[in-house]
């Protein structure tokens, strides 16, 4: 689980990943019951509203739903608060929001079989993030900078 985090960019120590366990997966945890449940109803409408979110986490430091452990779910559960996503597990968000949209144009073009296939390959992806921190655009980011002889960059 540490690696996995390390890949997404985390500079954790144990203690503090052990912590966090909960909390760094709790994004994606909200994320894939309301994703499937707008890939069962066919619902465009709810992927492009996963898609806007995914779209905000992609391009801020926070994920939206990081904002609602921050500053209602940790206070529940004695959890500590999230720090700021590292930059590859933000690309990743971008990546997983090129899904959504594509899953919901899809959608609405009437596309539904595509739409699925697709859908369940995403929900696969976002459900080993969700189970063992294994985040597949993350681990396809470090390799490229390794590849390329580039340093990796954790923030």
């Amino acid at each position: 689980m540490r690696r996995n985090l390390e890949v997404q960019g985390y500079c954790l120590t144990e203690q503090e990943g052990a912590r966090l366990r909960v909390g760094l997966r709790f994004s994606t945890g909200l994320s894939l019951p309301l994703f499937v449940t707008g890939l069962a109803l066919g619902s465009a409408p709810i992927i492009f509203g996963l898609a806007a979110v995914g779209a905000v986490a992609g391009l801020t430091p926070r994920h939206p739903f990081d904002l609602l452990w921050n500053h209602g779910v940790r206070h529940l559960t004695g959890g500590p608060e999230l720090p700021p996503n590292p930059r590859r597990r933000r690309h990743a968000f971008k990546v997983g929001t090129l899904g959504l949209l594509t899953v919901g144009v899809l959608l609405t073009a009437g596309i539904d079989g595509v739409a699925l296939a697709l859908g369940i390959g995403l929900l696969a992806a976002g459900s080993l993030v969700t189970v063992l921190n294994f985040c597949i655009p993350s681990t396809v980011l470090l390799w490229l900078e390794r590849r390329h002889g580039s340093t990796p960059v954790t923030t």
